[in-house]
């Protein structure tokens, strides 16, 4: 018994993430001596439970590898490149399409060895690292180190007097606050000014400036292919028109042949001016574009950047893209230092205008992964293997025991043995492959296409062409420990029924096993828990209730029919681990009018072999088609003429309408060959140039700044959603919530739908720094994670925000939630809230 309450106890254990910054990653450092002023530097980085960082190796292409770096003081040499030192494991990561990257869990130590050869008495060290476990993953971030050549931490940053070589040590053991440390600028050969000079009414000049630093230079677009050209661009709109082509003014230019990109090229050196005409109809509204160049020297090129700018005609400037807190980006600038906290926002998070929301996301709900394998549990009752040893059991029970008391206490012990046998073999799949394990097995295209042919096989057996049976031996082994009698004697009895029944409960304990590993951390032991109870309960409520095994059906050909239609099962079940692999590879062999095909086809052949008009080799003949056999026959025809109703085209989704029952099987239905993309509004578009069709053909946008312009256009609150191409609760979300009519269209009409991923690896055109967390901000990802901590106090996605157009928040923030009716209450609450607040505003 204390076996079962500790397995319980393990399985009630859930996770539930706080509204809180988490951080799974936590660092240590020291400094070792290796004698003649040689040192190793270490960085430890410990991971909580089921987290995990990337190696230096891993595909920078998905997840982010882990940065080292060692700042090179005047005297301090690197030797060699930084080592790693832990378990490193690469496995397909289901987080970023399958890719195999090279990532450690629990703890790995980084080590860079280095020498001194100057005075130098303390380093400065930095990780960039980015932290994921099965379902999110946190967005890049820095940890810096300051430490002396002791290994203890020290106050940063140092000042150095003239002369000396690398940083003081301090009497301070204490390591700073990340916030109060100095960044180093980030490297940019080029510095852009814009200007706007009014000609008259009407006509104005845009003018950009760029100074470049000596050595450097940019490219005319007059150069042949090959380098980038300066230059400015401009979004196709109504209210403005150019005149005239853009003139180039530039005192040292060069052209001829470049050995570089092997064209002749125009350079502009030191300082140039580019120029364009442009007529204005309405002041009021900013004329948007993107001014672009590239820098080279004589050796190499940085990569080109493309600065959005907008001019403000009824204020006489041009905003570029980080130049101040005005204008629609929103980004307050200083140097390269970022502040992305809106106040409104901040002060309206603690009391929302509307009661409503919530401020804590959910952990793993188990319960559906318990009736998984339940019903698994049912369906091998029915099968000849297991069916037919209720009775026999339960009677050897009864008639065996001296009393009525004993019989009853041996067949609930047998039914007690049934279910620690089955929690066990969960319990040691869990331990020996790993949760985090078992879900990259689930995804990994190989092993899809492994249990796609195992699946085959399964369902061959199932028809009766063959038998899948274990070893002879073990069962043998088994029977002579239950000859011997008493509790252990039963227990192997048990054993000895899981032994011989697995050619019929083999292929449903690997479906369900494999299956639940996709959506619980502990699914294999759930699902056998679930498997379990359902195959002993039989055993322990005959032995309770011996006068019910009368009831029973008798034995006979009706298992045989129970087996073949588990084998169709088996079949359509392998097609689902087929289309796995297809998406994961891209083969485009297993689109969704494919897949939902083939799932129409096998269903339909169940039901007529059901119906009798399908035979297989070990099949009795069919006199009479009996009133459960007819049941099921309908029940499969029925199931075969809903998955044809999946064929309907939605025009709101211009896309198939996808079957509720299906989500999570067949494959997206805009993963098809036939139909064409959703058209989007291009006159929205070439406003608002990151408008687009989200989840399900609804209206959204992927720039906040944008989404917010268009929401005070419309006067429409605004509905914020903070989500990631890897986020597993953000699909959820999307897939059973979003595609629920009234759900669906009030997002499309009574909000603007805001999309912003914090994991879109677009690059900005310039790194900057956080200077709230101190973490650079690379790319739009980052962007939007910092965004999201700053003004919400959250890193995990989903995060939902309703929000008005003057950037107060109308509800809690919520995050992810199964249920469709309180999402639909969160909405209208918050649609409620915010009409009430509109009018007060109007009033007033």
């Amino acid at each position: 018994m204390k076996l079962i309450s500790v397995l319980l106890s393990y399985l009630l254990f859930q996770f539930n993430l706080q509204s809180q910054i988490l951080d799974p990653v936590h660092w240590s450092s020291k400094i070792n001596s290796l004698g003649n002023q040689e040192y190793e530097l270490i960085l430890t980085a410990t991971m909580d439970k089921e987290w995990c960082i990337y190696s230096q190796i891993s595909d920078p292409d998905a997840a982010i590898p882990t940065e080292i770096s060692l700042e090179k003081a005047g005297g301090l040499e690197l030797i060699g490149k930084v080592e790693e030192r832990g378990n490193l494991k690469k496995a397909a990561e289901p987080l970023f399409d399958n890719k195999i990257l090279a990532k450690y869990y629990d703890k790995v130590d980084f080590v860079q060895k280095f020498k001194i050869k100057g005075n130098v008495t303390s380093i400065k060290a930095s990780a960039y690292f980015m932290s994921c476990n099965s379902e999110t993953c946190i967005p890049p971030t820095s940890k810096e180190f300051y430490l002396s050549l002791k290994g203890e931490p020290i106050s940063a940053p140092l000042n150095q007097p003239e002369g000396a070589n690398g940083m003081q040590a301090s009497t301070d053991p204490v390591l700073s606050s990340s916030n109060e440390l100095d960044q180093q600028k980030i490297f940019d050969p080029v510095k852009i000014n814009s200007t706007l000079h009014k000609i008259n009414d009407s006509q104005y000049n845009v003018q950009f400036e760029a100074i470049i630093d000596e050595g450097w230079h940019i490219y005319s677009k007059l150069s042949g292919e090959g380098p980038i050209p300066t230059g400015m661009s401009f979004t196709s709109e109504d209210h403005f028109s150019l005149e005239g082509k853009e003139e180039e003014i530039c005192e040292n230019k060069h052209s001829g042949f470049d050995e570089f990109f092997e064209v002749d090229v125009t350079k502009f050196k030191k300082k140039a001016v580019f120029v364009q005409k442009i007529n204005i109809k309405d002041a009021s509204v900013p004329v948007k574009g993107l001014f672009t160049y590239q820098v080279c020297d004589a050796s190499k090129c940085l990569p080109p950047k493309s600065l959005a700018f907008e001019i403000y005609a009824d204020k006489n400037k041009v905003l570029i893209e980080g130049s101040g807190p005005s204008g629609s980006t929103g980004l307050k600038i200083d140097g390269n230092k970022i502040d992305q906290i809106i106040p409104q926002i901040k002060e309206s998070l603690a009391t929302p205008i509307g009661d409503c929301g919530e401020e804590n996301i959910k952990g793993e709900n188990h319960f559906w992964t318990f009736v998984f394998g339940f019903i698994g549990g049912l369906l091998a009752l029915l099968t000849p293997c297991v069916f037919p040893m209720i009775p026999l059991t339960v009677s050897f029970f009864i008639k065996g025991s001296k009393d009525k008391k004993t019989g009853l206490r041996n067949g609930l012990v047998y039914a007690l043995s049934i279910i620690i046998i089955y929690v066990i073999i969960g319990t040691l799949i869990n331990i020996l492959a790993g949760p985090t394990a078992l879900n990259d097995l689930s995804v990994n295209w190989i092993a899809n296409v492994f249990f796609f042919l195992v699946f085959i096989v399964f369902a061959l057996s199932f028809f009766g062409f063959f038998e899948i049976t274990l070893p002879s031996s073990w069962s043998n082994k088994s029977d002579a420990m239950a000859d011997k009698g008493g509790i252990i004697g039963i227990f192997f009895m048990a054993f000895t029924l899981a032994l011989v029944s697995f050619s019929c409960t083999g292929p449903i304990i690997g479906t369900a096993i494999v299956e639940s590993a996709r959506s619980s951390s502990f699914g294999p032991i759930v699902v056998m828990l679930g498997f379990s109870i359902a195959l002993a309960l039989p055993f322990g409520f005959f032995a309770a209730f011996p006068a019910m095994l009368n009831s029973l059906p008798k034995s006979g050909g009706w298992m045989t029919n129970v087996k073949v239609v588990l084998g169709f099962l088996e079949l359509a079940l392998a097609f689902k681990f087929l289309s796995t692999a297809d998406m994961t590879k891209h083969w485009g062999i297993l689109g969704y009018e494919i897949f939902m095909g083939i799932w129409f086809v096998l269903f339909l052949l169940t039901a007529l072999y059901l119906f009798g008009f399908i035979k297989f080799p070990h099949d009795s003949p069919l006199n009479k088609l009996g009133t459960t056999r007819l049941a099921f026959a309908l029940l499969f025809l029925g199931i075969s003429i809903y998955l044809a109703t999946g064929f309907s085209y939605s025009p709101e989704f211009q896309s198939y309408k996808p079957l509720k029952l299906m989500s999570g099987l067949a494959p997206p239905s805009t993963y098809n060959y036939f139909l064409d993309k959703p058209i989007v509004d291009q006159d929205i578009k070439s406003k608002y140039p990151s408008y687009t069709k989200c989840a399900n053909n609804i209206d959204c946008f992927h720039d906040y700044y944008e989404g917010l312009s268009y929401a005070k256009e419309k006067n429409l609150p605004l509905f914020v959603d903070f989500t990631g191409y890897a986020c597993v609760n953000c699909r959820k979300t999307e897939e059973h919530i979003w595609v629920q009519d009234e759900i669906r269209n009030s997002l499309m009409k009574d909000f603007v739908l805001v999309s912003l991923y914090v994991d879109d690896k677009n690059p900005l055109p310039e790194t900057y720094i956080s200077t709230h967390t101190n973490n650079p901000i690379r790319n739009v990802g980052n962007k939007w994670a910092d965004f999201q901590i700053v003004n919400f106090n959250q890193n995990s996605q989903p995060l939902y925000v309703i929000m008005s157009p003057d950037e107060k928040i109308i509800t809690k923030p919520r995050g992810y939630h199964s249920s469709v009716s309180e999402y639909n209450d969160f909405m209208k609450c918050g649609l409620k809230a915010y009409k009430e607040y509109s009018e007060s505003v109007g009033e007033n």
